[in-house]
């Protein structure tokens, strides 16, 4: 089979390449996927490139979710079959060989989750990391609830940074069907028009004098959820629209401006922070966060492409140097690879 490896941290261009393997059999509690589409996430380059720090021991496959077809199931496999259309995030977390850049992988079968009918494998490579991140961030609350469902956040205010990326088109879309109004920072006008497209009701260019003032405009209140991707950059003005008691959920420190904590203005709101990375979360959570998710999928309310919000860009498994350095270069909307037609 054909699949994309690397033995050495470094640019995609210098250490990605693509060769011939044996294709793998499941263990038990195993299940083998022919892969059809690869979704590339930030953290697939910033692993190869070591930003996590450490050494690469072994040669490794990139790319954590995707989707596809279970091609085979070892012992013990329950409630997955031959022929299931399924996705699959986290697929190479402590398995490097089980990145979904290659035409088979197998993983854990707490990985797979049935793709609901009328999903294509586009939709089922783009959730993944991005939604349950997203699922994660607005149910992290004191008084909310940890599930998703219509009627979840009836009431609550949900502001999403960031609202042209991928993580903040799903907490948008989740947000809107749990009933929450949403309202989503962008940094050019240009970009507006994404979030508005997946369903916030309203926009705010977070570089704007006065975009504390907008915001409030929108949630007197306060607002009662932040997603946050840039908590470094936006915290002042995090603080300066957050209600009391109301959480700021922080999956990302884009541009790496340091967080510097107010100590008083915090105290002052009873600030929760809740940092957000799905490598420690726990299979459970996870696990519930997939069953809502495809929820929200048979339901419509999670479509991706152009018309909803988030652009899709299309990549060959021989182009995986390129689709990573296109989400390296924050490329808006979603890179996926195709890897098998069907």
């Amino acid at each position: 089979m054909k699949a994309i490896v690397h033995d050495q941290l470094g640019t995609a261009e210098s250490v990605l390449r693509l060769v011939d393997r044996d294709i793998p059999e499941p263990a038990d509690g195993e299940v083998r996927v022919r892969i059809v589409v690869s979704g590339v996430n930030p953290t697939d380059w910033k692993s190869r490139t070591g930003m996590y720090g450490g050494d690469l021991a072994v040669e490794s496959v990139p790319n954590q979710d995707g989707a596809g077809v279970v091609d085979a199931v070892g012992p013990g496999v329950e409630g997955v079959a031959v022929g299931d259309r399924v996705w699959l995030s986290l697929a190479a977390f402590e398995r490097p060989g089980s990145g979904t850049a290659q035409e088979y992988t197998v993983v854990p079968v707490e990985r797979v989750f049935a793709l609901p009918e009328g999903a294509d494998f586009e939709l089922g490579a783009s959730i993944g990391i991005p939604a349950i991140t997203a699922h994660r961030a607005l149910t992290v609350t004191e008084d909310g609830p940890t599930r998703l469902a219509p009627g979840a956040l009836d009431g609550k205010v949900v502001l999403v940074a960031g609202g042209a990326g991928a993580v903040g088109h799903a907490a948008i879309q989740l947000a809107r069907w749990a009933g929450a109004t949403v309202i989503a920072t962008v940094s050019t006008p240009a970009k507006a028009g994404y979030p508005t497209a997946a369903g916030a009701q309203y926009v705010v260019n977070y570089r704007d004098a006065d975009a504390a003032e907008q915001i409030r405009s929108h949630a007197p209140d306060g607002v009662d959820i932040v997603v946050e991707v840039a908590i470094g950059a936006n915290s002042e003005l995090d603080l300066a629209v957050l209600r009391p008691r109301g959480t700021i959920a922080i999956y990302a420190n884009n541009g790496d401006k340091p967080f510097e904590v107010d100590i008083r203005t915090n105290m002052m709101l009873n600030t929760r922070y809740q940092f957000v990375l799905l490598y420690s979360l726990g299979w459970d959570l996870i696990t519930a966060a997939a069953e809502d998710i495809n929820a929200a999928i048979t339901a419509g309310a999670l479509p991706v492409g152009e018309p909803a919000g988030l652009p899709l860009h299309h990549f060959s498994l021989d182009q995986t140097a390129a689709a990573h350095q296109a989400v390296e270069s924050s490329t808006t909307g979603k890179v996926l690879i195709t890897v098998a037609d069907l």
